[in-house]
């Protein structure tokens, strides 16, 4: 291994994959970095595994026991290889290697399909009480946060988007999508996954391959979790994240048929409104790079539509 790998010293964390799981790095495969340090990693024993490094959080257990019945459950996963470790402010994850061969899937011949899978993972997954405390939820879908003012704080940027100006609109647009969530009964919370962006879900010949970013697994309504998925499941021009109107549409349709849920109308609504809460922060948090005019100019038009869509 080479270069700074996380604020551990390079010794002490190999001698703590050595001491977890029973064997020494030999060589590090790939490593990506973002919000987490990831490094997939042969060891002495030629097992391949991923050891991810966060920062600490209370929801991190609930993450590994959500992560843990899914994969006990059959849902396909990499298979996490042992408890959260805590070193200082940081967090340690250990699992397998599972993305020989995956790749990531294109809307809008995926849009059913990944619905169908999200609602095979929601069908699967542990009852609330049984994971741990899963708050709180990233921002992107914390619409009811408690931090005051319109959004909360960014998941990775120290910057308070409240004290960034504008634009109005957007301001106004995220206002509306949470007067309209408030307004509807959301019904209790299940466990689910909020970023179920094409990255984290790979696919192989046609079936589900692998669902990553464990970090993800929240306790929220079925209508949000959902609402959220349809907004952000595909991939366009080579950007995850940003589905269109009517891929979202089919996402949700295909989402409410699988799970079978008698869905009212003003709950379809709900649903529109949680995914444009997504995208109305995506915007916001956009507004805080110099270059990121145009994807705050590109968003506006079907911001406004998926407000129409959801009644706000």
């Amino acid at each position: 291994m080479s270069g700074e790998t996380t604020t551990l010293e390079l010794s002490s964390f190999a001698e703590l994959v050595e001491r977890r799981l029973g064997s020494r790095p030999r060589r590090e495969l790939w490593r990506w970095a973002h919000l987490s340090t990831v490094l997939a990693l042969e060891l002495a024993d030629r097992r391949r595994v991923v050891v991810k490094i966060r920062p600490f959080s209370d929801r991190s257990a609930g993450c590994y026991r959500t992560h843990r019945s899914m994969w006990l459950a059959g849902l396909p996963c990499a298979e996490p290889l042992d408890e959260p470790v805590r070193v200082g402010g940081r967090v340690v994850t250990m699992e397998t290697l599972v993305d020989e061969g995956a790749v990531v899937d294109v809307a809008p011949r995926s849009s059913a399909r990944s619905a169908a899978e999200l609602a095979r993972f929601v069908s699967l997954a542990p009852a609330v009480d049984e994971v741990g405390t899963l708050d709180p939820p990233p921002p992107w879908v914390w619409w009811n946060h408690d931090q005051g003012g319109i959004w909360p704080l960014p998941d990775d940027q120290p910057q308070d988007l409240n004290r960034h100006p504008g634009p109005d609109w957007l301001d106004h647009a995220a206002t509306r999508v949470r007067k309209r969530l408030y307004a509807h009964d959301l019904g209790a919370p299940v466990v689910g996954h909020c970023d179920w962006e094409a990255q984290n879900v790979m696919w192989k010949d046609g079936a589900l391959h692998a669902v990553h970013d464990w970090d993800s697994s929240v306790a929220l309504p079925e209508i949000v979790i959902a609402g959220a998925a349809a907004a952000v499941h595909a991939v366009l021009g080579g950007r995850p994240g940003e589905a269109t109107i009517p891929h979202t549409a089919q996402f949700i349709d295909a989402y409410q048929a699988a799970r079978a849920l008698p869905w009212t109308a003003a709950d379809r609504e709900a649903a529109w409104a949680a995914g444009a809460w997504v995208h109305c922060f995506n915007a916001k948090k956009a507004t805080l790079r110099p270059d990121g005019g145009p994807v705050v100019a590109r968003l506006a038009g079907p911001i406004e539509e998926r407000l129409r869509l959801a009644g706000a």
